[in-house]
């Protein structure tokens, strides 16, 4: 049994990621300022972990958090593109400046980080499926912020021979994902609207499509990295999807047969720094810590429609 720590473990990603590392007999510690993560996330798993009301933006606060881990899972973000463009200093301060704050704490204990990435990072390049050799090109503040971040990473393992690598998630969906709100992703947000009788947004015309990556996909390659050879932990970066991928209106479509319903979107403009298409190569990922997708999109909208089902009222 070893102890890990995961910043921004209140949130989506991070909350089901806590549950992970206890399902396999580890000790989580959970560093959260409750900005966007909930406590609700972890409600059911509150005696089993170390919670911390703590900003990654304090050094001090991180360094007493990491206090004995192995390991730092860095999910904690300002995520959003909308919300980066409408005010990119706040979504700086807290990716990088809160990245810097983390791989300092991992630096002085020793300890291994494995950074969310983001597939952000590859903008709105027509070459398909995006890999790891492209360069990156970003199109939205946030998108900036985490190439920054990956630099950083990358540095610290080359500056200071530090063990760290960053993964680059597709679209991740699935239990606890926040459906409300301006800034809520695209299948929690048609989930929610449906079963509640509403009518789905679609910013666009519903073509553009995403390697939608189910959380048991991001939760099984953050487990892979944190066991992963010394060698690889060099500060690379992978990607983490399924290599497939599914328009909108193909995941609207797929949620009325799930539901019965049938579904008549309305089509509003799209939104500046939003990116037409994204497919993942996740060679890289395969052939550097084992990775395969083990829920496919299919699959996991329906598993995510059952937990909605149950926690939507």
């Amino acid at each position: 049994m070893a102890k890990h720590l995961v910043t921004g473990g209140a949130g989506f990603i991070g909350s089901n990621l806590v549950r992970f590392l206890l399902d396999q007999g580890e000790e989580a510690v959970v560093l959260d300022n409750f900005a966007t993560g909930k406590r609700e996330n972890l409600a059911e798993v509150a005696d089993r972990i170390e919670l911390i009301e703590g900003d990654i933006r304090d050094l001090e606060t991180v360094r007493d958090a990491a206090d004995g881990c192995v390991t730092i899972f860095h999910e904690a973000a300002l995520g959003s593109v909308p919300r980066s463009i409408e005010d990119p200093r706040t979504t700086n301060d807290v990716n990088v400046n809160g990245t810097v704050n983390v791989l300092e704490a991992a630096r002085a204990g020793g300890r291994r980080v494995v950074f969310a990435a983001s597939s952000s990072a590859y903008g709105d390049q027509k070459e398909s499926p995006k890999h790891e050799g492209m360069l990156p090109a970003p199109i939205s503040p946030y998108a900036a912020s985490k190439i920054s971040c990956e630099a950083y990473v990358r540095g610290y393992a080359a500056a200071y021979g530090m063990q760290t690598i960053s993964l680059r998630y597709f679209n991740v969906f699935g239990p606890r994902q926040d459906p409300a709100g301006a800034y809520a992703a695209a299948i929690p947000a048609f989930i929610s609207q449906l079963i509640r009788g509403q009518q789905p947004v679609v910013f666009g015309d519903g073509e553009q499509s995403r390697d939608f990556c189910h959380i048991d996909n991001v939760c099984q390659a953050n487990w892979r990295a944190a066991n992963a050879p010394a060698e690889v932990c060099d500060g690379r970066c992978m990607n983490i999807a399924c290599n497939r991928r599914a328009t909108l209106n193909e995941v609207l479509a797929q949620l009325g047969e799930l539901l019965g319903v049938d579904v008549v979107p309305e089509y509003r403009p799209e939104r500046t720094g939003d990116v037409k298409h994204s497919l993942a190569d996740v060679s890289l990922a395969r052939e550097s810590i084992g990775y395969e997708p083990v829920v496919f999109f299919e699959e996991g909208l329906a598993k995510a429609m059952d937990w909605y089902r149950e926690n939507l009222g």
